[in-house]
């Protein structure tokens, strides 16, 4: 997506998302192309292509933005990431479903890893229920490790209509870990085997 801080293009830009959205709640995401997005949209073709480079730059446009608002309250360090992964995907409900009847949430987990490295580089921020097995570790790959468990969770949950609460699920999450006990989960005799 093209930034712009002109009202004229963000009308247009939020426009074209929407008309995308709504087409893929009526047809599967393959079939949908742009003249399809210009009709729904009501906007013009070159006005498309000065916002956007295709149907996929606006559907990803869409998950960045809405993925940089939970960015910005897991930098900031002040909520519990699990709370915030979990209001994000509340809050979001609607599109997590269109992509996951469109077989899509799997572009959620690609925004989200391609953030990995440009938030904090690699810091991890003290409310997060892992940072205590962190230690002494390459972060990035534990927080890629978290990223993609938690986001199949919440995969799963989607997939299953988001019946129960986010609470519920989170609190699953929690108990699960607070049982985790490292004589269980380690085993030393793997890593004597592995010389690399």
């Amino acid at each position: 997506m093209f930034e712009s801080r002109n009202p004229s293009a963000i009308r247009s830009q939020r426009e074209i998302t929407e008309a995308l959205l709504s087409l893929m709640k009526k047809f599967p995401y393959d079939e949908i192309s742009v003249k399809q997005i210009l009709l729904e949209s009501g906007v013009a073709k070159k006005t498309f292509y000065r916002n956007f480079d295709s149907k996929d730059d606006v559907l990803f446009s869409k998950i960045r933005a809405e993925l940089c608002e939970y960015f910005s309250v897991v930098d900031g360090g002040s909520a519990d990431v699990l709370t915030t992964i979990f209001a994000f995907a509340k809050k979001n409900k609607d599109l997590l479903l269109i992509l996951d009847r469109n077989d899509m949430l799997h572009v959620v987990l690609k925004c989200m890893n391609e953030n990995i490295r440009s938030h904090k580089q690699g810091k991890v921020s003290e409310t997060n229920p892992f940072v205590q097995l962190f230690d002494g570790l390459d972060s990035e790959y534990l927080i890629a490790l978290n990223i993609g468990a938690v986001w199949n969770v919440i995969s799963f949950w989607v997939h299953g209509g988001m019946k129960e609460s986010p609470k519920y699920v989170r609190d699953t999450i929690y108990q699960y870990l607070t049982r985790l006990d490292p004589s269980v989960c380690y085993n030393p005799s793997i890593c004597k085997n592995d010389q690399h």
